[in-house]
């Protein structure tokens, strides 16, 4: 009697265990309409992408009333850094707007979205534009719009010089063409300062690699994963670069000069070009001489000029182009299938034909036919900058990236920020030589890149 009662007690506990894990189960697998939350991070995109985020995200909570979006806009200059210590928490955001990037994928963390992209969406995407978000054939983004770098002219100061920048945006211009303009567009102005031929931000990368790609180096390392920044090209970029700063045609401060300060000078006259430039800054140009009109802001209104970068007399024009948008990502505690679909739904709702705002207000080329035929007749550039944006385009360089493995994305990345960031400051303040910078890079690329 005794075992029988104690046997039926087993099988009451087995029973009720199976059950308690069985309800486990049901509870972590969520099903579609179970409440969801999904994390956003993402910039101030144009000057009023805050406000058109928000009416994206109520629209798609209104039609997925179990979706919770919680948004967070990040700034420039700490945003990334931000992002990154997430990441290598293994918490990111579900989304985080950005280029893709190989480092993203070397952590196992970033989204595979082939599962989820239908033929739909494929097809609405403009010939060219998914594979800027794919790494090794895979997609890990949705492109907002097809970013593309370049330098701004002042449209007086360049024909008070006799520079004919029509001809320059319809077929570019050489190193030694752009000296020989820098010559006439550097000049003491009557309040004794100095209008310089060139000004640039001495606290990033972009202008050493827009002149590297324009002297046959697409990046650090090529398509192929081999070390770029090592023979005569990165002398006679450097070199360049130095030139600039020793015939006063650049500021003997640059290494000091915060992007701030970079558009201030541009905006007061005392550079006549700026880089980097983006189609961007003539929508952002002609907002602000409304504001000069209307009594709001002081200065001198300004006529913008999209240039493109000059390129070695050795080697063809290249320009800086890639897409941003939004990338997904999965968190060390991994929410669930259910959830990750519903993370590429929002992604794909904030990248459909209505998001195309963003590249309209950024005069970018857009991804998708859904958003060109949204925004036609309704160009905010004017007609010169889109011109001139859709020749540059021409000679797009695909980003290095997308063709690199993880692990050889992810050492480049540190190759920049531990080597180069700090030559180039070198550079700047006239603390080393050209020579001895690349000699540096070499020596830095066989023990970081083994090459």
């Amino acid at each position: 009697m005794k075992k029988s009662l104690m046997l039926c007690m087993i099988v009451v506990l087995v029973l009720m265990t199976a059950c308690g894990n069985s309800d486990k189960g049901a509870s972590s697998a969520k099903s579609p309409d179970a409440k969801d939350t999904i994390t956003v991070w993402t910039y101030p995109v144009h000057g009023t992408y805050e406000d058109e985020l928000k009416g994206l995200v109520s629209a798609f909570e209104t039609e997925h009333p179990n979706i919770t979006v919680k948004t967070e806009i990040l700034s420039w200059a700490e945003g990334p850094q931000k992002f990154d210590v997430a990441l290598n928490a293994g918490s990111p955001p579900d989304l985080y707007f950005h280029a893709v990037d190989g480092s993203y994928v070397n952590t196992g963390l970033a989204l595979d979205l082939d599962p989820y992209m239908t033929d739909d969406i494929k097809n609405d995407y403009l010939p060219g534009t998914l594979e800027l978000a794919q790494i090794g054939g895979k997609q890990y983004g949705l492109p907002l719009y097809q970013f593309q770098w370049a330098w701004g002219g002042n449209k007086r100061i360049l024909e008070e010089a006799g520079i004919d920048w029509k001809s320059i945006q319809q077929n570019g211009w050489t190193w030694s063409e752009f000296t020989e303009a820098a010559a006439k567009l550097t000049k003491k102005l009557p309040d004794g300062s100095t209008q310089y031929g060139l000004v640039t931000d001495g606290t990033s990368l972009d202008f050493i690699e827009m002149l590297t790609r324009n002297n046959g180096m697409p990046d650090v390392l090529n398509e192929k994963g081999e070390f770029q920044w090592g023979d005569d090209r990165i002398k006679q970029t450097l070199g360049f670069i130095k030139s600039l700063l020793d015939k006063g045609y650049m500021p003997k401060e640059t290494a000091a000069i915060a992007p701030k300060k970079r558009s201030d000078m541009f905006y007061a006259g005392q550079a006549a070009i700026i880089s980097k430039a983006i189609p961007y800054y003539d929508v952002m140009i002609q907002n602000r001489n409304k504001d000069i009109d209307a009594g709001k802001v002081t200065g001198e209104k300004i006529d913008f000029v999209l240039l493109p970068v000059p390129h070695s007399d050795n080697a063809p024009a290249k320009t800086t182009m890639g897409a941003e948008g939004y990338v997904a990502f999965k968190q060390k505690n991994d929410q669930g299938e259910q959830h990750a679909k519903n993370t590429f739904m929002l992604m794909e709702y904030l990248s459909n034909a209505k998001a195309g705002n963003a590249s309209n207000e950024l005069v970018l080329p857009f991804v998708r036919k859904s958003q060109a035929d949204m925004y036609a007749g309704k160009e905010l550039g004017t007609p010169e900058t889109i011109a001139a944006s859709k020749k540059m385009a021409e000679n797009i360089q695909i980003p290095v990236t997308l063709s690199l493995d993880t692990a050889a994305a992810a050492k480049m990345k540190q190759f920049k920020e531990q080597v180069v960031t700090p030559n180039i400051q070198a550079l700047y303040s006239g603390e080393e030589t050209p020579e001895a910078i690349a000699e540096d890079f070499k020596s830095k690329a066989g023990q970081m890149l083994g090459q």
